[in-house]
């Protein structure tokens, strides 16, 4: 019986494949047929145009999203140039050069980050059921029978025709409006509990379906900037990754360069900024450290959840205060910057623009402590290990890899760094993990990491010698504050080393200079404060890096203020105020100001009257005095009234600019600052204020339209 009915289903498909040539055989001498006596003749059958589509997972459910237009164009050129047969795999780089798109293999693959690959399909026809919100496409297989159905039922106008698919399933083209896929037929299929019983709505082409196809990147990148994250694995209130979120606020940044540089950008005086995300919240909990187990196996039962988001998130502020860690987690920050880095030029070999840096919450503070400890020779230029310090630490006397690994009885795992085209130079930017990667086993591997880490010592000379030697708590805060005194004391700025309560750890070096350090929701002025610094040095800035901003929401429990700490302690400065992004300040922030300002109005008004009635008056009472007083003399400026320029000069760390910077909260928070604590903390990753702050520093004296202009 089933022989028949799959007989049947074959004899009918080579009728159908038979008339689909004939069709495509005469279809162009019909198209050039005149139209003879204004006859009512049918349209003319024209192709689906194709979009390329990538399945997103969401919630383990399949969500298929659109390439831009500019990619899915690349995706067609491509995949019409090497056609079916092609045997070598086409890869084509999408969403900003940020993924490859292996076309034979029909997979998208993040280049940067680990992420599973996703599927992608060359998309023209789509269905949605009753309950479903969009709509979801067909194979191509499925697609390219319909769309053959489709050019047969306009260029005959036959339609109300059953098509039945290879799944059993039958697809009922009523006219090119008017499409529907019917469940299988319940005589030959038993219908169970959970069948679908509901037709599907059918839509042909993409113009067809309510879709929004994501704008295209430009090819050029004109600013990279890197993200660090802070405590835990998740970033924000929806409990997103890292990757997630920066993908978010890359997508405001560039709705904002369109919104608010629409003419530099139409004039290609700016292009865009890239930003890349840098996880090391997976290297200190994965396998290599095994401090999860440790940590699991002295963890009470109790409380289970609340433990195990302690686990996750509170415990990597102790960590990062332990020796142990502290340098896991500063090397694979380095390191997985410099990586990508690396990896980024590759991809854009004409890159030519320049790099910040963002850390959010905890992962601002160890780009503090990382930049603050960067190495620059007196005339600025990055550090270079010098071939005269001859500090006897076991592998000073070696000068090449080689010699390293065969003074230690290592040669076995020379072989093995070739084929990494490791050197010495690129060996001191090695984590642990990267070793462990390449396959190097934990002794040898332990024994290569001591060696570079007493290696790094002997070649930075003699002076940082004699600071080891000391064995000081802090090899961090370098030349940069004052310690223990409220007064500003000269400071050798070349030769002195002040730290208090930092553990001693070897910070690696950046393969480049950065532009720009932001700080969001950042708890660096408390960690420097535990640490015993009073103050900051006024006269103090970054090695290698120009500027620092320091971020935050009024209501983050983690974000603590940097210019009290630079400035006279008589000067009480209020953070900088935050345009809001429409180009305003909100609306209930102008109202409660307003009412301060009238409240003070109206109190200055009864001074004055009280002065009038009370004092005696005289000629130069009457002259200099309350004559001469005015309302505004008794208000004080609100602090979000402060300009930028109105202030006294707050040290170098940002050239002499403002450091502190605050967000206005919105309408809802300001009913309760408690309720919204903690999503203030998490909120910098959608925030459009803080992203055009970003991109205002970046592209510095660009002007910028009123995005309400």
């Amino acid at each position: 019986m089933r022989v028949a009915v799959l007989q049947q289903k074959y004899n009918a498909n080579t009728r159908r494949n038979d008339r689909v040539r004939e069709i495509h055989v005469s279809l162009d001498h019909w198209r050039g047929i005149p139209d003879v006596l204004s006859m009512n003749v049918v349209e003319p059958y024209e192709p689906v145009q194709h979009h390329w589509f990538y399945n997103q997972q969401v919630d383990s459910k399949d969500s298929w999203q659109p390439f831009s237009r500019e990619d899915s164009q690349r995706l067609e050129d491509a995949y019409s140039r090497v056609g079916k047969c092609e045997k070598d795999e086409v890869v084509v780089a999408t969403d900003g050069r940020r993924y490859d798109v292996r076309l034979r293999e029909r997979k998208r693959y993040s280049v940067y980050w680990e992420q599973k690959p996703a599927e992608v399909k060359r998309c023209s026809w789509f269905h949605k059921d009753s309950k479903d919100m969009t709509y979801t496409p067909y194979s191509e297989e499925l697609s390219d029978i319909l769309e053959d159905a489709y050019m047969i039922a306009v260029t005959l106008d036959e339609w109300k025709q059953n098509l039945e698919l290879p799944t059993g399933e039958t697809v009922i083209l009523h006219n090119p409006k008017l499409m529907m896929q019917y469940p299988s037929s319940c005589k030959d299929f038993p219908a169970s509990t959970n069948e679908r019983t509901q037709p599907r709505t059918l839509k042909r082409g993409i113009e067809n379906i309510p879709v929004e196809i994501p704008e295209g990147e430009p090819e050029i990148v004109d600013h990279l900037v890197f993200m660090v994250h802070g405590i835990g694995p998740a970033c924000d209130i929806r409990f997103r990754g890292i990757v997630q979120c920066v993908n978010e606020f890359r997508i405001a940044s560039n709705s904002l360069i369109k919104s608010h540089f629409r003419q530099s950008e139409d004039l290609c005086i700016i292009r865009r900024v890239d930003y890349l995300p840098v996880n090391w919240h997976k290297v200190l909990h994965g396998e290599s450290t095994g401090v999860d187990k440790d940590i699991e196996r002295i963890t009470l039962p109790s409380i289970s959840r609340l433990r195990q988001f302690s686990n996750d998130t509170v415990l990597d502020l102790f960590f990062y205060n332990s020796a142990t860690y502290c340098q896991t987690m500063v090397d694979t920050v380095a390191s997985e910057i410099n990586r990508l880095h690396s990896l980024f030029l590759q991809r854009h070999p004409h890159f030519t623009g320049h790099v910040s840096l963002v850390g959010h919450g905890l992962g601002s503070l160890i780009l503090f402590d990382l930049l603050t400890n960067q190495e620059t020779d007196a005339d600025g230029k990055p550090h270079e290990l010098h071939e005269d310090a001859h500090v006897d630490t076991g592998c000073s006397s070696y000068e090449s890899l080689e010699e390293v690994l065969k003074g230690h009885g290592l040669e076995e795992h020379l072989s093995v760094l070739h084929s990494e085209q490791v050197d010495m130079e690129s060996l001191m930017l090695c984590s642990e993990k990267d070793l462990k990667d390449v396959g190097i086993p934990l002794g040898p591997r332990k024994k290569i990491m001591n060696c570079v880490k007493k290696w790094k010592h002997s070649r930075t000379g003699s002076g940082h010698a004699a600071q080891n030697e000391t064995h000081s708590p802090s090899l961090g805060m370098r030349n940069t504050y004052e310690h223990q005194t409220p007064t500003t004391s000269a400071v050798d700025y070349q030769h002195s080393y002040v730290g208090i309560g930092q553990v001693s750890i070897d910070y690696p070096q950046l393969a480049f200079h950065p532009q720009a350090l932001f700080a969001m929701g950042s708890p660096i002025g408390m960690f420097l404060t535990v640490r015993g610094l009073k103050r900051i040095d006024s006269n103090y800035s970054f090695p290698t890096c120009k500027s620092f901003y320091n971020i935050f929401h009024p209501f983050d429990p983690v974000a603590y203020r940097i210019e009290p700490m630079i400035l006279p302690q008589d000067v009480d400065l209020p953070p900088m105020l935050i345009p809001h992004h429409k180009g305003r300040k909100r609306m209930h922030l102008e109202l409660k100001e307003g009412l301060t300002r009238v409240s003070s109005d109206l109190l200055g008004s009864l001074r004055m009257v009280w002065q009038s009635i009370s004092q005696v008056p005289s000629p130069a009472l009457a002259e200099g005095g309350i004559s001469s007083m005015t309302p505004t003399d008794e208000v004080e400026v609100p602090p979000m009234e402060q300009k930028e320029r109105n202030f006294t000069k707050v040290g170098m760390l940002n050239r002499g600019r403002r450091i502190d910077f605050v967000l206005q909260e919105t309408p809802i928070e300001s009913f309760n600052e408690y309720l919204f604590a903690i999503q203030s903390h998490l909120c910098y990753w959608e925030s459009e204020d803080t992203a055009l702050l970003v991109l205002r520093e970046i592209y510095g004296n660009i002007p910028m339209r009123n995005a309400l202009s």
